[in-house]
């Protein structure tokens, strides 16, 4: 059976609830009984001591005492709830009784223990009943029996029983409505949640589920989904602007590899002019290559990735890794690097990210710094960041092209500086992964005095 969300809260809740009620109802009606009974048995047990007093024993017979005073009291008062009194021998024969059973008598039973009280009928009418022992000189000679009308008391506990379970059923049939109607008011925050994400496509996933004003479950889910709308506008936006990037950058050197290949197959060539276009071709090969990888690392940089590496490093360690990796072209311009550690404690950082963002701004540091120069790096304290300053003596950066440093495939004076490679993609590979550990990236610059780079983390 498919129930909606609504009705299987309603259904839920209701069977929580009449189970409270009918534990409730059922243990009322259980105390009221057993009190009523408890009441009627106190008077019983009262009555039948008091008239025991008033038996005598005479030889085998066991006799009332003053009986004409009983029918007299029976003709002159009103009883309202009459005590009946039977004497029985030890055998149970009948022996005596009060003038009030006229032709009735009362049953003995000889299943029930002596004092026990219990529900026996008269005259086809109901009755509570206790039999107690008589003793003569610690023998048991015979038994009294007392018994009064129990019908009142019957009738008091069967109202009682019909009223709790009309007020039951009422009661139940007021929870499904009112529960319904409640069931329908708490789950308008997921109605307006559905239709929300109804009408998020691909074309305006810019829109978010409302958050609530109570900061509960349908808050906390809210936010999640919204968390997830980010990630996925994130992710796609990732993906255009690979789409983008790769189609814009690749386009130009993918035709001048086709067009040289078709130069080369027009007419026959020198095995010389072969390899200088193969080789030319081969480059251009590994430039697009490199600006594809370089634009997947751009796509897949995301702080939330399972699948990038979340672990710690000191950072001294890695700058020195990098000074490593860049050794050729350091000797190769015969640059002199200057590394000042000013770092009193442990300074651990993100492995992945910081690797980015040193490996690119001290290449760049490297590439653009003049021959026979230093490169100075340095780490401090300043509060509660570390700071790592990188100083090259190179060409140096145009102030009006510092705002647009970071924008990717933008170079500065790119027609001046043709013989050093690049796609202007490294500075913001670097700002991400900056932004993915909430690190910051300052720049400062002189035309042909050098550029100093200043990471915060």
């Amino acid at each position: 059976m498919n129930l909606s969300f609504r009705n299987r809260i309603t259904i839920y809740y209701m069977i929580a609830t009449a189970l409270i009620m009918a534990v409730a109802f059922i243990s009322v009606y259980f105390v009221v009984r057993g009190t009523v009974y408890q009441n009627l048995d106190n008077d019983l047990s009262f009555e039948a001591e008091k008239h025991t007093d008033e038996i005598k024993i005479v030889g085998d017979s066991i006799l009332i005492r003053n009986k004409k005073e009983w029918e007299e009291r029976e003709h002159l008062e009103v009883q309202v709830n009459p005590v009946f009194i039977q004497i029985l021998n030890k055998n149970g024969d009948f022996m005596d009784k009060s003038p009030n059973l006229k032709e009735e008598t009362l049953k003995f039973n000889r299943k029930q223990h002596n004092r026990n009280h219990f529900n026996q009928t008269l005259n086809k009418r109901a009755i509570r009943q206790v039999q107690l022992p008589i003793r003569d000189n610690e023998q048991v000679v015979g038994y009294v029996l007392a018994a009064m009308s129990s019908e009142s008391s019957k009738m008091v506990i069967l109202n009682l029983q019909n009223v709790l379970i009309i007020s039951y059923l009422v009661l139940l049939a007021g929870l499904y409505f009112t529960s319904r109607y409640i069931a329908g008011r708490s789950i308008i925050p997921v109605k307006v949640i559905t239709k929300t994400t109804k009408r998020i496509t691909e074309n305006n996933l810019n829109e978010r589920v409302f958050l609530p004003e109570n900061k509960d479950e349908l808050y906390n889910l809210s936010a999640s989904i919204n968390q997830l709308l980010q990630r996925i506008e994130n992710a796609m936006e990732r993906e255009r602007q690979f789409t983008s990037d790769a189609s814009h950058e690749l386009r130009t050197p993918l035709s001048t590899v086709k067009g040289t290949l078709e130069v080369l197959i027009r007419k026959p060539r020198t095995e010389k002019e072969y390899e200088d276009k193969i080789k030319y071709t081969l480059t251009e090969i590994e430039l697009m290559t490199a600006k594809i990888e370089q634009l997947l690392l751009l796509a897949r940089l995301d702080p939330n990735s399972k699948y990038i590496d979340q672990s710690v490093i000191q950072l001294p360690t890695i700058i020195n890794e990098i000074i490593s990796s860049h050794k050729k072209a350091i000797s190769k311009k015969n640059l002199s690097i200057n590394f000042n550690i000013g770092l009193e404690l442990e300074c651990n950082v993100p492995h992945f990210y910081t690797y980015l963002i040193l490996d690119n701004i001290i290449g760049n540091a490297v590439k653009y710094s003049k021959i026979n120069t230093t490169i100075d790096i340095s780490l401090k304290h300043s509060g509660s960041k570390i700071v790592c300053e990188i100083k090259d003596q190179g060409i140096g950066i145009k102030k009006e092209d510092l705002n647009n440093l970071f924008n990717h495939f933008f170079r500065s004076d790119v027609l001046q500086h043709k013989n050093i490679s690049g796609n202007g993609l490294g500075l913001s590979i670097a700002k991400k992964a900056a932004d993915a550990i909430h690190a910051e990236i300052e720049v400062e610059s002189e035309i042909n005095r050098g550029t100093m780079f200043i990471i915060k983390f």
